[in-house]
């Protein structure tokens, strides 16, 4: 089922929207929840992360514009992931000032520097969710979560070697359409 589907259902029958959505999206989130939790939480702990991820999905997506889903479901499961993760390490008592969750204060320097590496994040993203699908979701899988072609194949219906291929081209592909706009 598409994105446009989904909305299209969730606008004329809520309910059933909902639930093509959470069919359409759950071993994504899922997926996404297992890994930013592993060695910190349980599987119950992901089952509860997933759960909180598709409230806040539910509650708080825009069906008025249509727009693609899967990126908002994917930003919204990462956020409800991390905060669950510092939660479970914060009731662990494990903290340092070497962990991620303390970020140190930026110079004039670094806040372009860092501005600089944000539109080129934001240019990379959306030149990835141009590829279209199922190259755009092979190449997020790949290099943001470090997924197999084996574990890729599995989330996304394909073989291991169709996989290998479509990433292939689509790097090919990506990396002509950022030549030519950089």
């Amino acid at each position: 089922m598409t994105d446009n589907e989904i909305i299209k259902m969730m606008k004329e029958e809520p309910e059933n929207g909902q639930r093509a959505l959470f069919d359409e999206y759950y071993s994504y989130v899922y997926a996404v929840a297992i890994n930013i939790l592993r060695g910190y939480g349980t599987a119950q702990d992901a089952e509860e992360c997933v759960i909180d991820a598709f409230t806040k999905v539910f509650n708080g997506i825009d069906i008025e514009h249509e727009a693609a889903i899967k990126s908002f479901v994917g930003t919204v499961a990462k956020n409800c992931a991390l905060s669950m993760r510092r939660s479970l390490k914060a009731k662990s008592g494990s903290s340092s000032l070497d962990s991620e969750e303390f970020i140190s204060l930026s110079t004039g320097e670094r806040i372009e520097e860092d501005s600089d590496k944000k539109e080129t994040s934001e240019l990379l993203l959306k030149q990835i969710e141009e590829l279209g699908e199922p190259d755009s979701t092979i190449i997020i899988q790949k290099f943001f979560y470090e997924r197999n072609s084996k574990e890729i194949g599995k989330i996304i219906g394909m073989s291991s070697t169709a996989v290998r291929m479509r990433c292939g081209r689509a790097l090919k592909k990506l990396k002509k359409t950022l030549a030519h706009t950089v």
